[in-house]
């Protein structure tokens, strides 16, 4: 797909003159979006909304797989600024490896999915690897909130509106740990994976090394019999509680 045409430039008697340096700060939050994103983020973030959420929503085709087409992403109001070749980009650099790009028979670029995070029922196909044995996550963490530890401390973690609780094999910035749980999260809650799957919970590993579950009996929740440990960003331990 070709580069949208450059503007024409327009002359006027204050054209000619050097943009000030509060212009310049304007033109550039304008181009990095109402929140002050890059246009890369823009773009990734505008990816997860329509692929992992909305696309049936918003009457784009998707796979059981995840894939869409490319074509029809593109085509949706929210895509307007962005090529092809901005959606490429936005594939090949994105830290958390989210996006995959399914080529067709001729090598063309045709399809584009989410790895995982999907709330839409249809998206049942993703190609998980189960995992069976303990040796395969010998380390399972949620991340999330403080704020949200009191109903978590009850009822347990929850998939919440996603078709999976989402979890990392370690905390943010250990080895091989890209994905699996935002960087705000300031509560790490571990779960004891080798009781979970001796109890029948079932787990699952995404390409991009995300740590999965549907719950105990497919419920949804991982009750709170299974956390190992329970500790805030500041180091203090919330479960076990530290004995007096």
């Amino acid at each position: 797909m070709s580069a949208p045409a450059k503007p024409t430039a327009t002359t006027s008697a204050t054209s000619s003159a050097a943009p000030t340096a509060d212009a310049k700060r304007s033109n550039n939050n304008r181009n990095r979006g109402p929140r002050g994103d890059s246009p890369a983020v823009r773009l990734s973030k505008a990816l997860s909304w329509l692929l992992r959420h909305n696309a049936v929503s918003q009457g784009i085709a998707i796979r059981p797989d995840g894939y869409v087409k490319i074509t029809a992403v593109l085509g949706h109001p929210k895509f307007k600024d962005f090529t092809l070749d901005d959606i490429i980009k936005v594939v090949d650099t994105n830290e958390k490896k989210r996006f995959e790009i399914l080529e067709n028979a001729e090598g063309q670029k045709e399809y584009i999915r989410a790895v995982q995070g999907h709330s839409i029922a249809a998206v049942a196909e993703l190609g998980f690897e189960e995992i069976t044995d303990i040796a395969q996550i010998p380390t399972a963490v949620h991340g999330t909130m403080f704020s949200k530890w009191r109903f978590i401390g009850d009822q347990g973690l929850s998939k919440m509106n996603r078709n999976h609780i989402h979890m990392a094999h370690g905390l943010p910035g250990e080895g091989g740990v890209i994905s699996g749980m935002r960087q705000r999260c300031d509560l790490y809650i571990h779960i004891d994976t080798a009781k979970a799957l001796r109890d029948g919970i079932k787990f699952y590993r995404s390409t991009n090394n995300v740590i999965l579950s549907d719950g105990k009996n497919g419920d949804g929740f991982i009750p709170p019999a299974y956390f190992s440990r329970v500790i805030r960003s500041t180091g203090e331990v919330i479960y076990p509680k530290p004995a007096a």
